[in-house]
């Protein structure tokens, strides 16, 4: 029998050590992945600049001010970045991550100018063969194991919502009395900004096709749908119900922030019109109020009244689920 004495460690004081050996080995495998993923990152934007900016500059393919609208920022973040994996390597990411938000409006500038470095970039392929050519040339080197440009210049906004996840994995499992800890905590505030900026512009653009399309499903061009602020929210027929009590008709509605639209489909036999609807009626929303009207419709759908301004509307659908979602988007866009 042995009498030695065994080591004892207060059960207290282990659960703490324990919690803390599991917080540094995520925080280690987060380090991990982000410096990895910064090395993958900094190779494709130096693909980019090496073989598209550079060398376009240099042959003179395309115009200063059209590679500026293509590739925009992307050679300054591509420095920037250098920097940060430079930092992140040495297990520096709190002064790494620090300097490199000084320089996020680099990053801002790019996000701003996505839709038109595509937008340019599509014309640009279709319109110079020299340029068609060339593109084509350089995306077959190995070095881009068959990755387009048009995939590579998205790849910084990519990068800022995997930071924004990155970072806050390090921060969670960062101590308060880690001097990093303040450093990683004012980088994810400021790089959460950018990605919420991501974010706002992407549906900005997504609201701005919604209403180029009604806008093109519209006869003619004197009902003008492009108009600054303006939301689109929802489209779908309805029958509006007449005072006298005649026949209820179908009739195309587009909901927007500010207006209701009320269309009806233009003769399928017209030479150029026949896919469109014309504009009946316009209701503003500002003066609007809206009421379920029950009882109507023997259980199966249901009626909302609508009040303007100068006018009433009762639209009517036979489908219950429907009206209660016009209900609801008709409420939100009027509240």
């Amino acid at each position: 029998m042995s009498f030695a004495p065994s080591p004892f460690t207060p059960m207290g004081i282990r659960s703490i050590q324990e919690q803390r050996d599991r917080w540094e080995m995520k925080r280690s495998r987060t380090a991990r992945e982000l410096v990895q993923s910064e090395q993958r990152y900094c190779e494709q934007l130096d693909l980019v600049v090496t073989y598209f900016v550079e060398i376009l500059k240099a042959k003179g393919t395309l115009r200063q001010d059209i590679r500026e609208s293509i590739f925009s920022s992307i050679k300054s973040i591509h420095l920037i970045n250098q920097t940060l994996l430079s930092h992140v390597e040495l297990g520096r990411f709190g002064i790494g991550f620090e300097e490199f938000c000084a320089h996020l409006h680099l990053y801002n500038t790019y996000i701003d100018n996505i839709q038109t470095a595509k937008k340019v970039l599509t014309v640009q392929v279709k319109k110079s063969k020299a340029f068609r050519r060339f593109k084509k040339l350089q995306e077959s080197r190995p070095q881009f194991k068959q990755q387009k440009l048009e995939d590579l210049l998205t790849l910084p906004l990519q990068r800022i919502q995997q930071y924004k996840h990155f970072l806050r994995d390090l921060t969670e499992n960062t101590g308060p009395d880690n001097p990093e800890f303040q450093q990683l905590s004012k980088a994810v505030k400021a790089i959460s900004e950018v990605a919420q900026r991501i974010q706002d512009n992407a549906r900005s653009h997504e609201n701005h096709l919604q209403l180029r399309r009604v806008q093109k499903r519209l006869k003619g061009r004197k009902t003008r749908i492009l108009t600054p602020g303006r939301w689109y929210i929802r489209e779908g027929w309805l029958k509006t119900v007449p005072p006298k009590g005649t026949e209820a008709k179908p009739k195309m509605f587009y909901l927007f922030s500010d207006i209701l639209l009320q269309a009806k489909p233009c003769s399928a036999i017209h030479p150029t019109n026949g896919d469109k609807f014309a504009c009946q009626r316009i209701y503003p929303l500002k003066e609007c109020t809206v009421d379920k009207v029950f009882g109507h419709t023997k259980s199966q759908g249901g009626l909302i009244s609508l009040t303007f301004a100068r006018a009433k509307l009762l639209l009517m659908s036979d489908d219950q689920g429907d009206i209660n979602d016009w209900h609801r988007s008709l409420c939100l866009a009027i509240g």
